[in-house]
């Protein structure tokens, strides 16, 4: 699949609204593991602890983009946003989530660009069927 493929929507007002030039977008799931051992045995045992996942995604900075806008009033105010991922323009994935930083770069002879950390509330649920 091609990385273009996909996107990152975010819930601006009542709508879902494309996070505009988007260059790029990683999601990170984990499992924290506890360790389960006892002092009869060497060998480390452990189970399986909370879920997490974190999104980063980076894009050309546009002034005018109203994402940027809810993005950074949602981390500035403590507030939730849903954000949803689409592969080939098909909706697969969404989670509410809190803005743990927003980056604003801008370089010298270089596109302004933009980068958004997300920290999903709960896990992601599934769109398709």
């Amino acid at each position: 699949m091609n990385g273009a493929d996909v996107l990152l929507y975010v819930e601006v007002g009542a709508s879902l609204t494309i996070l505009g030039s988007q260059t790029g977008m990683s999601i990170d799931e984990t499992t924290d593991e506890i360790d389960v051992s006892s002092k009869d045995s060497r060998a480390g045992r452990y189970i399986p602890g909370r879920y997490g996942s974190t999104l980063t995604c980076d894009a050309l900075f546009e002034d005018d983009d109203s994402v940027y806008g809810a993005l950074s009033a949602a981390m500035r105010n403590g507030t939730l946003i849903t954000a949803r991922v689409y592969y080939d323009g098909v909706a697969q994935e969404e989670a509410d989530c809190i803005v743990t930083k927003v980056t604003r770069d801008a370089p010298d002879q270089a596109p302004a660009t933009l980068s958004v950390d997300l920290r999903v509330d709960g896990e992601w649920v599934s769109l398709v069927s």
